[in-house]
């Protein structure tokens, strides 16, 4: 298990949290309105944020060829190496489907990317932080695809297509996913059958946190994992447009307007 890793709060000092921005679906149009209303939010959120977290799926489909990165998104990545530069945490988590994601942003930007949740002490609070894909009860075949996904011999064998190719299959794929096919609400399935929040209870019973925050989903939530600990799906940016703040003393979802 990684070091858990301290950030501190100070006095009027936040810390933002958002995921499932999609950017590239369901079409150019969209998806730059939707990239121009996450750099506002980000330019926004660096007048009192001591860290912000990106969640996953930050891009609807993400592939790093040795020389070529996906074309567009330079807004986003223009206003994170902006941030990033003049010393604002930025800490990015891979998600389903950008899980290609290599070492591009800690190279050019400093920021580092993790692939699995991570424990964090934020302002003397103990978050538990990931994507969520592929955790909790269920879901065996998506959970066996994702270990072929990952390996090293699917990305080297990904490589092998011209970028024109792969990029533009891989994000055709993306574009028939549950986010891009126009539901603009999740469905609330109950606490016992919601997985990320089981596996929240999960881990609460043999080591506390007080929040976990997960994306993924799709849909906002904020639940009650124990007398001291709350589970909180960040919800998304295609319909929802939701991130969550912690203030140093409470976690919230808000509305991006």
């Amino acid at each position: 298990m990684p070091p858990v890793e301290t950030i501190k709060l100070a006095p009027g000092q936040k810390i933002y949290f958002a995921s499932d921005f999609h950017l590239g679906t369901p079409n150019p149009a969209q998806s730059r309105a939707r990239e121009q209303a996450v750099v506002r939010w980000l330019e926004a959120a660096r007048t009192d944020a001591a860290a912000i977290f990106l969640v996953g799926d930050v891009f609807d489909f993400w592939f790093e060829y040795k020389h070529t990165i996906p074309k567009g998104f330079s807004r986003l990545q223009g206003k994170l190496a902006e941030l990033a530069d003049a010393g604002l945490p930025i800490i990015l988590f891979t998600g389903n489907h950008d899980m290609w994601m290599s070492d591009y942003f800690t190279t050019e930007m400093g920021i580092p990317v993790y692939r699995e949740p991570r424990t964090y002490d934020l302002g003397g609070k103990r978050f538990y932080i990931g994507h969520g894909d592929g955790l909790g009860p269920g879901d065996h075949v998506y959970k066996q695809l994702k270990k072929v996904f990952e390996s090293g011999l699917a990305r080297w064998l990904f490589r092998w297509f011209h970028p024109d190719l792969g990029i533009g299959l891989a994000s055709a794929w993306s574009r028939r996913s549950r986010i891009s096919g126009g539901n603009e609400w999740e469905k609330f399935l109950g606490d016992e059958n919601e997985w990320l929040f089981q596996y929240s209870r999960d881990i609460e019973k043999t080591q506390h946190h007080d929040y976990y925050i997960f994306g993924h989903r799709h849909l906002p939530l904020d639940l009650a994992v124990g007398p001291n600990s709350r589970y909180l799906n960040l919800g998304e940016w295609i319909h929802a447009r939701t991130y969550g703040v912690f203030d140093g003393d409470r976690m919230t979802l808000e509305k991006w307007q």
